[in-house]
């Protein structure tokens, strides 16, 4: 069983206005976390260890839990590390972990699982994301910086405001980056494709291959490479001047 209410905190990027749609390509990336999980029955740490290391390391099978908002069917996904970092000295049933993920892994059901695997169950109490992609602790505000950030909005003072905003060009620390020629920025962003000739160097990029375009600091959006005939790349997303 689930604790139905374990304490959850972290980091949560957050999109504005045109750059919502932009999230896709962030939440789809590695996640990483520290927690605590209580096992039903008293274990040592070593046995833990052994359990994880045969079935809950590499790409494994999991289904989503039963109150999830996507659909319920065994999905493959990859477990980057997953290590006990020390043992409660208050209760030896709880275990602090660190875990490092694919985005959309479940760490409630990873522990569930786990505890089934051990045969005595165990739960989440506590989990911490450290890191969502590119984000992390280092970079991100409490809800109280947002507060206070949007009071001193309030009385004209966009500052602190403006220092918490991340641009969307950001993306292209985790997608990479192609260099398209300025003469059709207009016609690119009311969703033009991209032609061999609009580009301003040979590419080295692989057809199916997801990219960030810029036309020297501008972005652009997000294309997929086609190398149809005269055709280099198609938008997925684009994001057009504020009117």
């Amino acid at each position: 069983m689930f604790q139905r209410n374990p304490k959850v905190t972290g980091v949560l990027p957050i999109a504005l206005n045109r750059a919502c749609k932009l999230t896709g390509y962030f939440i789809s990336h590695d996640k990483e976390y520290v927690g605590i999980m209580r096992f039903h029955e008293e274990i040592d740490q070593k046995t833990i260890e052994v359990a994880i290391k045969k079935k809950f390391l590499g790409e494994i099978t999991q289904m989503p839990p039963v109150k999830s908002r996507v659909k319920r069917q065994n999905r493959q996904r990859t477990i980057h590390t997953f290590k006990i970092l020390e043992q409660s000295q208050e209760n030896s049933k709880d275990f602090v972990f660190q875990s490092k993920v694919q985005g959309g892994t479940y760490i409630r059901k990873l522990i569930d699982d786990l505890g089934k695997e051990l045969g005595i169950g165990a739960h989440m109490l506590e989990l911490r994301r450290i890191s969502a992609g590119i984000f992390d602790e280092s970079n991100s505000y409490t809800l109280y910086d947002l507060k206070k950030a949007g009071e001193e909005y309030k009385k004209g003072n966009q500052e602190r405001l403006q220092q918490m905003i991340i641009p969307a060009e950001i993306v292209s620390q985790v997608y990479p980056e192609l260099q398209v020629k300025s003469n059709n920025l207009k016609q690119f962003l009311t969703g033009k494709s991209i032609l061999n000739t609009d580009l301003i160097e040979e590419s080295i990029f692989e057809k199916g291959e997801i990219v960030s375009v810029f036309t020297g600091e501008r972005f652009i959006g997000m294309y997929e490479i086609t190398k149809e005939q005269q055709t280099f790349a198609r938008p997925k997303f684009v994001l057009q001047p504020l009117e």
